[in-house]
């Protein structure tokens, strides 16, 4: 028994030749707005030799992102920092987090109550240290940025604690 041939005109809405390819993508799925659009996407993936991760990066910065590090608390850039801004990835620079979702965790290292979309980041499960916790990874080039821990204040109740050596703040204006 073959495979059933079906003739292209049989599924509505395709072109005679059978390819939606050459159909407009604003076709195909209701008009959503750009901005969320483009934060809900998986961004681009950025994949790098050791090497040249290593030529880019400071070895703190290397460190921490590249082999699953941690900076001391109290002891990094962005801890503090009350600056109205996006914070980017110091290796691929999406964006991660949004200012206005930064608070003082009391931690000693900059905690943000969400990120800028699911999509942003990736989570993994983490059982270094004898102890089970959810690894945050930048979803762009799977650069270690820190840990999420249910402890959080409202909305979401969740604190995700980041490496500044992860993070490049982009001030606004």
């Amino acid at each position: 028994m073959g495979i059933p041939f079906f003739p292209p005109a049989t599924f509505a809405g395709m072109k005679t030749n059978g390819s939606n390819l050459d159909r407009p993508a604003s076709s195909m799925r209701p008009p959503v707005d750009p901005m969320t659009d483009i934060l809900d996407r998986a961004p681009p993936r950025t994949e790098l030799s050791d090497a040249e991760w290593r030529r880019r990066l400071t070895p703190e910065q290397y460190k921490v992102t590249r082999r699953h590090g941690t900076e001391r608390p109290f002891a990094n850039e962005y801890h503090a920092t009350k600056t109205p801004g996006t914070y980017r990835c110091i290796c691929c620079g999406i964006p991660l987090f949004e200012s206005d979702t930064k608070f003082d965790s009391g931690t000693g290292w900059p905690s943000f109550t969400r990120p800028v979309s699911e999509a942003a980041v990736a989570e993994k499960v983490d059982r270094s240290w004898f102890m089970t916790r959810t690894e945050v990874l930048c979803a762009g080039c799977d650069a270690h940025l820190g840990h999420v821990f249910p402890d959080g204040p409202p909305p979401t109740g969740l604190r995700y604690c980041m490496n500044s050596a992860s993070l490049r703040l982009e001030p606004k204006g």
